[in-house]
């Protein structure tokens, strides 16, 4: 199959490389100017992969077009217009949308896909910068299932692990329960770090006897080390968490499913964005905690 991806950023890159590491002759397109083509002069090495300027250009090339853009908004422009995937793909193309966006408007692009005589499925994943480089990404699949078994061996290029949830929309939707929990696990990692600090423990130390225990979990692994190393460069930034649980409040709310923990974690991190600090990596939001302490 000749694949197709767009957007190139932080998780988009690592897996198109992954892509062409695993023979599939790839077309990459992204809205920002040369990135495209810079990309595919630096991974020329790895396989055959050409850039080109719009989505429609790259979707009539391809069996298999991805996205993996930021947000709602961002995948309608790539998908809709006379410039987008829609206008260029050819019957039977699958659009595999990588990028977190709402449910709904996933439920609507699949609908408007089929009227072309494509297949729409959404894939968000989870697993970060890290998962994206090592190919071990945790794939959240809606849509048909025989668009899905067509395209396991894609999927299987940048994952590991691929659950299929069910009708368009529910693959965002298991997204979205992903980072309800990402983000309330994130917050418990704030408190205990800063209340052990508080305590006069050393935080390695600390780390290490909790990583062996009940308490462990990736964001304590990943995270709170990252706490402690004072690193808070981004490998998911405090924006971009904030985006994902706008989502989960939206759909929460059209649903009337009270979410007290998520809630609370998006004004937490919107007193860091405050600071200016929506670029940093959320494991960032241990110094809110830190000030909050008096240390």
């Amino acid at each position: 199959m000749h694949l197709g991806l767009i957007g190139l950023g932080i998780m988009g890159a690592p897996m198109a490389r992954n892509l062409l590491k695993a023979g599939f002759p790839l077309t990459v397109a992204t809205r920002t100017p040369g990135k495209a083509a810079r990309f595919a002069s630096e991974a020329s090495s790895l396989g055959s992969v050409e850039a080109v300027e719009t989505p429609s250009e790259l979707a009539s090339a391809c069996d298999v077009v991805i996205t993996m853009v930021t947000d709602s908004p961002d995948v309608v422009q790539v998908a809709r217009g006379p410039s987008g995937i829609f206008a260029g793909a050819r019957p039977k193309t699958v659009i595999i949308d990588m990028s977190t966006i709402s449910p709904q408007i996933t439920r609507d692009l699949a609908e408007e896909a089929a009227s072309h005589g494509l297949q729409w499925l959404d894939a968000p994943v989870s697993g970060g910068q890290k998962g994206a480089i090592e190919g071990t990404l945790t794939i959240m699949v809606g849509g048909d299932a025989g668009a899905l078994d067509r395209c396991r061996p894609v999927l299987a290029a940048m994952g590991k692990r691929i659950s299929h949830f069910g009708p368009p929309g529910s693959g965002q939707s298991a997204k979205l329960c992903n980072q309800i929990m990402t983000a309330i696990n994130l917050l418990s990692v704030c408190e205990a770090m800063v209340f052990g600090k508080k305590a006069g423990l050393d935080l390695g130390t600390l780390h290490e006897a909790l990583t062996g225990g009940a308490a462990n979990s990736w964001a304590l692994e990943v995270l709170g080390k990252k706490m402690i190393e004072r690193d808070f460069a981004p490998a998911f930034m405090v924006r971009l968490q904030q985006k994902d649980l706008r989502l989960v409040l939206d759909a929460a709310s059209a649903n009337r499913t009270p979410l007290p923990g998520a809630a609370m974690v998006h004004q937490l991190l919107a007193a860091l964005e405050a600071e200016g600090h929506g670029d940093d990596g959320t494991q960032a939001l241990v110094r809110l905690f830190e000030r909050l302490a008096g240390l």
